[in-house]
């Protein structure tokens, strides 16, 4: 849920190919977050 909230945000606030580079960095704080927050 995190990934795709920050992902769509990046689409729609960055130009095309900055919103597709921040995807990696996006996953990685998603998955972050979910990991500190015991979802796993």
């Amino acid at each position: 849920m995190t990934f795709t909230v920050l992902g769509l945000l990046a689409d729609f606030l960055l130009p095309l190919w900055w919103g597709l580079a921040s995807t990696v960095p996006i996953l990685y704080v998603s998955w972050w977050v979910a990991y500190r927050s015991d979802w796993f």
